[in-house]
Order: C-alpha cells, then structure tokens, then sequence
C-alpha cells in the first residue's frame, strides 16, 4: 500500500491519515481514511451478502416454471413466457435503483431500501404460497396435482413475486457497484483489488445459486415449496442484517444529481447552435473548473473526437461570454465539455449494450426450456430422482473452474503472448469469445434434443421421464453456458463499470442487468413467434405441452444461428468503440489517462 508521502497530491485527514484520492467519503459525508474503510474487508461483507441474496433470489427463480405448470397448471409455452417476462423486469427495474443511485440517495440507501422490498415480497409469497396456493397440502411435486386457485390469490401470488423483481432488481446494479466502490482506482494496488473484485463477485452470485440449485431445487421438486421459499426468506434477512453491519466500513460516492436532466442540457443545448462551425480542436469550448464541474469526484471527463454535433453544447457565443460575466449559469445553452463526453460515452456504449441482448436470449434458456427439457429425460439414479433444475449445478461449477482457469492459467499466457503492459484479455475481447460458445452451447443443446427425441416415447401422456436418455447429457450445454458467463458477463460488469463516467456508475452496472432484461423480453417473443408459425395447419408447434410432438432442437438451433450473426455485428461495434478518456486526480498537474485499447 502506497504511503501518504509517495503522493505529493494525496488528501490528509485532520489526523494527518491517508484519505482516498477517488473523492470516496464515510458515513458521515467526511473524506474516507484509507486504513479505515474499504478495501476487503468490505468488499467481503458484500460478497457473502450477495451470496446470500442470490440464494434468496434463486431460491424463488430457478424452479419458478416448475411452480408455474405444477401449482398453476399452466402449460409449458405459458409458463416458460411468464418466467421470462418476470425475469426481464427483474432487470428493468435495475434502471430504477441505478437512477435513484446515482441521483439521489447514493447506493447504500438504495441497496437497504430495496433489499428491505425484497424481503418483504419473499414474505407474502411464503404466505401465500403455504396458505392459499398449496391445496391439498403435499401438492406440487411430480404426482400430486393442485387444485385450481380462486383469481385473487393468483393475483396475491403475482404481487408478491413482483415485489421480489422490484428488489432484486433495484438492488443488484448498486451493490457490485457498490462492491467496487470500496476499492481506490486511483491507488496501484487498490486498483487491481477493483478488477479482481469483479470476478470475485460473480463467483459469490454463482455459489449462492448453488445450494437454490441443488437442496432448495430438490425440496421444491418434490413439492415441498413453502420450505424452499421460507427458505429464501431467512436468506434475504440474514443479507439484510449483514450488509447494514458493515455500514460503518463503507465508502461512499455522493449522488451526482439527475442525469437525465445533465443529457437533456446537452442536447437542447447543442440543437439551439445547430449552425454553428466548429474549428478542428478545442478552441471556444467551455471546461468548468472543479467548483462549477457537473461531477462530484473531482475526475473531468477530457475531450474527444466523434459526435461532433454534440460539441456545440460547450461551444462559448458573444451571449455565454457576456452570461458569464454577468456570472449567470445556464446550463441548457451552454454545458462544460466533461457534461457532453457524458452523453458522448453512453452513445458509444449502446451499440455494445445491444449486441449483448442476443447473448442474455441463450443465457435465460437455463430457467426455462433447458428445465423442461431435463424433466423429459430420465433422471432418476438407482430410486433417487434428480430435480431437472438442479442440472443449473453444473453451470455453476463450471462459472467457478472457468474463473479460476481465467484468473490463473489464461491470463498469464495472453499477456505473455501480447507482451505488453497489458494483462490478458480486454473486457470487449473477452466478451466476443463468450458470444462464441454461447453459439456451442446451443448446437450442443440442439444435439441433445435430437438424441432425447430419438429415445423417447412419442405416445406418452405425460411427458417428464418419457425419454430413457439421461438427463446428465445436458451437462455439456450447462458447462458451454458456464464458461460464456465468465467471459461476457465478468468482462461486460467491468466494461461498463470502467466506461461508464464517474457519475453514472450506477447507470453502468444497470446497463448489464438491463440487458439481460430485455434478452428475456426477446426470448419470449421468439417463443411467441415460434409458436405460433409452427403451429400452422394443426401441427403441434417447436414447444408444445409435449416435447415429444414437437422440435425444441429447432429452436435451439434457430438462438445459435441468431447468436453467430449478433457475434458479427459486435466485432463490427467493438472495433469501432473508443474508450473514456478521464483527468486522474493522482497527477501533481493533471494527468491524462485512457483506458488501455479495448478493441477487439
């Protein structure tokens, strides 16, 4: 750790200790001490908080389609949309706390008031499940059927899972943000510690969906629900009571205001010089001082080539210049150039953030239809029956060797192969090859099917079990899935975190949830699409209420034709990226920083 001396620019408490030079505070709103607050020991807090809120959170969502068909009795293309649907505004409310976040509570408040909404959803879906939705009691395993529910303790049942999306998704942008504030960017060491902490973090999510993948998944197969849910419950609390533990620890960010408002000036503002003509460089173009800054962290966003159009917002007229000295500040006809790289750098992130949709498509198979798949082959060894979700295992354990094979093998070798100052892979190259076996991952699925299909009886009426082919084979399809997560989520949680400006960390970490809100969206829709095409002239359809009659295999092979166009169009965009360009507060005057090249 670098010594308050080895920075000649570095703040002092009123002790004389180091704070951080990232503009962090406590608590308390005072600059954070170094020694005191942040680093692992937070950064740990977080993680067994997040460990415990994913298995929570998995404890309700990886046998959600298993409820929906057994307890609700909904078909399978039903409730394979009602759990995409409901994964997808999991996500979209992401864009809700990630707002709040960075305009106005900051992320500790935000991650207490909607892990406080989570705990509350997971209560009423206890109850509601324990005392209107399991009639006869013991219903809701393989043979036991429910009886059909009155319409407003379906509802009961909707508000409540609901309920969970809203603080599932409020919170999850803004505690691996959060997570990464504890780490000093600005600091050498503290800075690898951020990166490292990304990795970390994924791993955490993984292995608390591990036990709701496997102990929960097995109570909840054989129809024991409200256990498994009640479950859940005291996993989100013992979070809770967790994460407000350490608040004494924690470095904070202060909200930076309203960046929707900081956009709109920006655009309003460059619309009404709209015939203005720039000259090549920088000249007449306002730069606030850190005073009049739109940013709290003290780092200016410095000026780059490309949306030109959006220059003239920061261009000085005869009428700014006499506004000024008349000290008027009118930010919606003259913005200062670190506001309008702002919204230069969310235009350069949406053409990534749209090719990674496509990907979130195939990633939410695993909750859907790779689970009604499984339920159709055999899974039972010797007389134990092995719940079709549960299979999501081996996804996990694959996350996790993936890491560590990342980490420790894959790394070295590519920075020795580069030789560069560079360590391994950048965040957009390691996206590109997540996009590629997520195209294996779905020929390997496609295969299987064909194969289950091949074994399976085609007269059943019921089709879990009909198939003697077992259920293991999907085990390659859930390892293919495992390893792409390691490459295009870890790699898109720290590219848009580096990315995103200092006031929109938030909105960054948002823009990964979000896209895999809208892959649910798209994966439903395709569903819906797929349906209804293949079900002309009295054909069963690709997914019909038995896979036996229909061609899941089609439709995987469909998502892995789709995924391999999507992955050229975000070669194309990767390459034409260009990167944040930030003023560290480090440098004794000034230093100009960017990020390393990205491309792919």
């Amino acid at each position: 750790m670098a010594s308050c001396l080895e920075f000649s620019m570095e703040r002092k408490s009123g002790e004389g200790e180091c704070t951080t030079l990232d503009g962090t505070v406590d608590f308390h709103g005072r600059p954070a001490i170094r020694e005191r607050s942040g680093q692992w020991v937070a950064g740990i807090v977080i993680l067994v908080n997040q460990g415990l809120a994913t298995l929570a959170f998995f404890g309700v969502g990886v046998n959600l389609v298993l409820f929906l068909t057994r307890v609700l009795q909904q078909d399978n293309a039903e409730a394979a949309n009602n759990v995409s649907k409901w994964t997808g505004t999991v996500y979209i409310f992401s864009l809700v706390g990630a707002f709040l976040s960075d305009s106005y509570w900051g992320r500790y408040k935000t991650c207490v008031i909607f892990q406080a909404i989570f705990v509350a959803g997971l209560v009423l879906l206890s109850i509601a499940s324990n005392m209107f939705l399991l009639k006869p009691k013991g219903c809701g395993g393989r043979t036991t059927k429910c009886q059909p529910d009155a319409g407003w303790e379906v509802w009961f049942f909707y508000i409540a899972i609901y309920m969970i999306a809203l603080g599932n998704g409020g919170y999850q942008p803004n505690i691996a943000t959060f997570g990464a504030d504890q780490f000093d960017e600005e600091d050498t060491k503290e800075g690898v510690s951020k990166v490292a902490f990304f990795s970390y973090f994924y791993l955490a999510l993984n292995l608390g969906s591990l036990f709701s993948n496997t102990i929960l998944g097995y109570f909840e197969d054989e129809g024991l629900w409200a256990l498994g849910f009640w479950s859940s419950t005291a996993s989100a609390f013992a979070a809770l009571v967790l994460f407000l533990g350490g608040t004494s620890r924690y470095r904070h960010f202060k909200p930076s205001g309203n960046p929707l408002s900081r956009v709109c000036q920006v655009i309003v503002s460059a619309s009404k010089k709209w015939k203005v003509q720039l000259s090549s460089g920088e000249e007449n173009l306002y730069d606030a001082d850190d005073k009049d800054s739109s940013m709290n962290t003290g780092r200016k966003m410095l000026h780059t080539d490309g949306f030109k159009f959006l220059d003239r917002a920061a261009y000085i007229s005869s009428r700014d210049s006499e506004d000024q000295e008349k000290r008027i500040c009118n930010r919606w006809r003259l913005c200062p150039i670190s506001q309008v790289e702002e919204v230069k750098c969310i235009l350069r992130l949406l053409p990534i953030w749209l090719c990674t949709i496509l990907y979130s498509v195939v990633f939410t198979q695993m909750a859907s239809l790779f689970v009604e798949q499984g339920a159709a082959m055999n899974c039972k060894i010797s007389n134990f029956q092995i719940p079709p979700a549960s299979m999501s295992s081996f996804d996990i354990l694959s996350v996790a060797l993936f890491i560590f094979l990342y980490r420790r093998v894959l790394d070295p070798i590519v920075s020795r192969i580069k030789k560069t100052s560079s360590k391994g892979l950048t965040e957009l190259q390691r996206m590109g090859v997540g996009l590629v076996i997520a195209v294996l991952a779905m020929l390997a699925a496609g295969i299987v099917e064909c194969y289950r299909l091949k074994y399976a009886r085609k007269d059943c009426t019921h089709c879990e079990g009909s198939s003697t082919l077992s259920v293991f084979w999907q085990v390659p399809q859930y390892a293919l899935i495992g390893a792409s997560e390691v490459f295009m989520y870890v790699g898109q949680l720290e590219f848009f975190n580096a990315q995103a400006p200092d006031g929109l960390k938030s909105f960054g970490s948002a823009l990964c949830m979000t896209s895999i809100s809208l892959g649910n969206y798209v994966s439903s829709l395709l569903v819906t699409m797929v349906m209804k095409i293949s079900t002309n002239d009295h054909m069963p359809g690709w997914i019909p209420g038995n896979l036996n009659k229909g061609h899941l295999d089609r439709f995987y092979f469909l998502l892995a034709g789709l995924t391999a166009m999507d992955l050229m169009v975000y070669i194309t965009c990767a390459r034409w990226y260009k990167n944040i360009k930030v003023e560290s507060t480090s440098g004794i005057n000034g230093y100009q920083v960017e990020d390393e090249d990205h491309h792919v």
